[in-house]
C-alpha cells in the first residue's frame, strides 16, 4: 500500500494528471494485479447479500417507482431487473437505478466505516448492469466488482465527506467509475475523465438523511451508479470533465470540503498490488443503520436480565462521535423521536432501535418498523427515556486504523427506579468478522433465504445460487441469467398515476 497526499493546487501551478488523485485512481482500475481465492469468495457472498435484499424490497413503493421508471427504457440485449424475468432487459443505466434502490431500500447490505460512511455494496447493481448489457463475463464482472470496493473504501478511509454535510455518494460515484474502467478493460485516460465526471455529478448534501428522511435516501446511490455509468459512456466516447476534480483551485477540497489549507491522506494499493480491501468490509445481520448492529446485539441480551422494562429510569449510550451525533441525540433531530416518523427515520434513529431490541430480544427488517410497532405506548415511553453522549474512547475504537480493533458498539447505563445500575458494553456486532458469530458463505445463504421466502420459488433459489457460486466461470450469455424471478402473484401491474416516463 501506499499514501497519497492530496490538496488544492491554484490552477498556475497546472498541476499534471499523473500527479492527481483521480489519475492514481484510475492507473489501479486499469492494472493487472492478481485476484485472490479469498477475494472472490468474499465478492460472491456480497453479490449474494444483493440479492436478498433486493428482493426482499420487491414491493416497497421506492422500489416500485425505480422499477416503472426503469421498463420505460427496453433495450433488446440490456440488463436485467432484480425480481423480473431475465428476458425482460432494459438500458444499463435504468438497471442500475431500479437494482440500486431495491438493494439500497431497507439499509440492509453491507458497509464500511472510516473518516466517513459507505455500503460498498453499492458498486454491485451498476457494474452488474454494465456487465449484462456489454456481454462481459464473470471474470471482468469480479475485476470491475472488486475496483469498485478497493476505491470507495480506501476514499472513506481517507475523506471525511459528512463534517462538510456531503452525502457519502460522492464517493461511490468514483468508485463505480473506476469499477466500471477495470470492467470493461478501459485505458487509463478514459478511466481518469471519468472518475471526475463521476465525482462532478454525484456531490449531494447529507439533508437526505436527517429530518423528514425521504425514500430519497433509497434512491441516492442508485443514481450515483447512473451517473457514473452515463459518464463512463460519455468519457468512452472522448469527451473529458472538469479537472483536476480534487485538487483543483475552484473544485471539491477547496469549496466543498475543507479548503485549500488542508491535505487529505489517502491509502491507496500499489500498481499491480492485489486488491483485498473487500475483507475489512463487513454486512448486516440487522436491517438498521451499520452503527446500531452491535447496539441490537446488546439489546437483546440485555432483554434476557431485566424482567420488568418498566421499571428503568433512563438509559445513556456511550459511543462515538459518529453514533452520537448522526443517530444519536446529538443530531437534535427531533424525528428521530418521533413515533409517526418514516421507516427511513426510524432506521436512523439508535433510540428508537435500542428500545425496540430490548423489548422484543429482536430484530426484524419490517416487523420492526411498522407504524403501529413505532406508536405503541410501552415503547415510545422507553425510546424516550434513551439519550446518547459521545465518549472519546468509542470515538478512537470507531476510527482505530487496525481493522482487528475498529469498534462500532458502546456501553450502555440503565438506571433503574430503586437505584440500581446495568452497565454493560459491546465492541463489535455478533456478525462482524471478529464478532460472537462472523457471517460466513452459510450465513449468507441462510440470510438469503430467509429474506427470499415466500417471494421467489425453491427452484429459482436453487438456480440463483448455484450460479453465483460459480461466478468465476460464468460466460457472457451466463451473466444475462445472475438474476432472480419472483413468484408470479407478486408481481405488481404499473401504476396508473400521471407520470413522465
Amino acid at each position: 500500500m501506499r499514501n497519497i497526499t492530496v490538496k488544492v493546487h491554484p490552477s498556475s501551478a497546472n498541476l499534471k494528471k499523473e500527479d492527481q488523485l483521480a489519475w492514481k485512481i484510475a492507473e489501479i482500475a486499469s492494472d493487472r494485479a492478481k485476484i485472490t481465492d479469498k477475494v472472490i469468495e468474499m465478492i460472491i457472498n456480497r453479490i449474494i447479500d444483493n440479492a436478498s435484499v433486493a428482493i426482499a424490497s420487491f414491493n416497497r413503493k421506492p422500489v416500485i417507482s425505480a422499477r416503472e421508471m426503469a421498463l420505460a427504457h427496453p433495450r433488446k440485449n440490456g440488463a436485467t431487473i432484480f425480481g423480473l424475468s431475465s428476458k425482460i432487459k432494459v438500458d444499463c443505466e435504468w438497471a442500475a437505478w431500479a437494482n440500486g434502490t431495491a438493494v439500497r431500500e431497507l439499509d440492509y447490505h453491507d458497509t464500511f466505516l472510516a473518516a466517513d460512511y459507505s455500503h460498498p455494496g453499492d458498486n454491485i447493481p451498476p457494474i452488474l448492469a454494465v456487465a449484462q448489457q456489454t456481454k462481459s463475463n464473470g471474470m471482468d464482472l469480479i475485476k470491475g466488482i472488486l475496483t469498485g470496493y478497493e476505491v470507495q473504501v480506501n476514499l472513506v478511509k481517507g475523506i471525511c465527506l459528512h463534517e462538510h454535510k456531503i452525502d457519502h455518494i460522492a464517493h461511490l460515484g468514483p468508485s463505480v467509475a473506476a469499477g466500471l474502467g477495470s470492467l470493461l478493460k478501459l485505458k487509463t485516460d478514459i478511466i481518469y475523465q471519468s472518475v471526475q465526471q463521476a465525482l462532478h455529478t454525484t456531490v449531494s448534501t447529507r439533508q437526505s438523511r436527517k429530518g423528514e428522511i425521504s425514500s430519497w435516501k433509497a434512491f441516492a446511490p442508485a443514481h450515483a451508479g447512473k451517473l457514473a455509468i452515463e459518464s463512463v459512456d460519455r468519457c468512452m466516447r472522448g469527451e473529458g470533465a472538469p479537472s483536476p476534480i480534487y485538487e483543483g483551485e475552484d473544485s471539491v477540497i477547496a469549496y466543498v470540503l475543507s479548503g485549500p489549507e488542508k491535505e487529505y491522506t489517502i491509502p491507496l494499493p500499489n500498481i499491480n498490488e492485489p486488491k483485498k480491501v473487500i475483507l475489512e468490509t463487513y454486512t448486516k445481520e440487522h436491517s438498521a443503520e451499520y452503527q446500531s448492529q452491535a447496539l441490537i446485539d446488546l439489546a437483546r441480551s440485555l432483554n434476557q436480565k431485566i424482567k420488568n422494562l418498566s421499571d428503568i429510569s433512563k438509559i445513556v449510550i456511550e459511543t462515538s462521535h459518529h453514533t452520537h451525533y448522526v443517530i444519536g441525540t446529538g443530531a437534535n433531530d427531533p424525528q428521530k423521536m418521533d413515533p409517526n416518523a418514516s421507516r427511513e427515520t426510524l432506521d436512523h434513529s439508535i433510540m428508537y432501535i435500542f428500545a425496540v431490541a430490548l423489548e422484543d430480544g429482536a430484530w426484524h427488517h419490517v416487523k420492526s418498523y411498522t407504524p403501529q410497532r413505532a406508536k405503541r405506548k410501552s415503547t415510545v415511553e422507553l425510546w424516550h427515556k434513551i439519550s446518547t453522549r459521545e465518549d472519546k474512547k468509542w470515538t478512537e475504537k470507531y476510527h482505530d486504523p487496525d481493522p482487528k480493533n475498529k469498534c462500532f458498539g458502546g456501553k450502555v447505563i440503565i438506571e433503574m427506579n430503586d437505584g440500581s445500575t446495568i452497565s454493560e458494553e459491546i465492541n463489535v456486532a455478533d456478525a462482524h468478522p471478529s464478532g460472537k458469530r462472523p457471517f460466513g458463505r452459510e450465513q449468507y445463504i441462510e440470510k438469503f433465504r430467509t429474506l427470499t421466502d415466500e417471494i421467489i420459488s425453491r427452484k429459482e433459489s436453487e438456480r440463483f445460487l448455484m450460479l453465483v457460486q460459480n461466478l468465476k466461470k460464468l460466460k457472457s450469455n451466463d451473466l444475462k441469467s445472475l438474476n432472480i424471478e419472483v413468484i408470479k402473484k407478486l408481481k405488481n401491474k404499473q401504476s396508473k398515476k400521471l407520470t413522465i416516463f
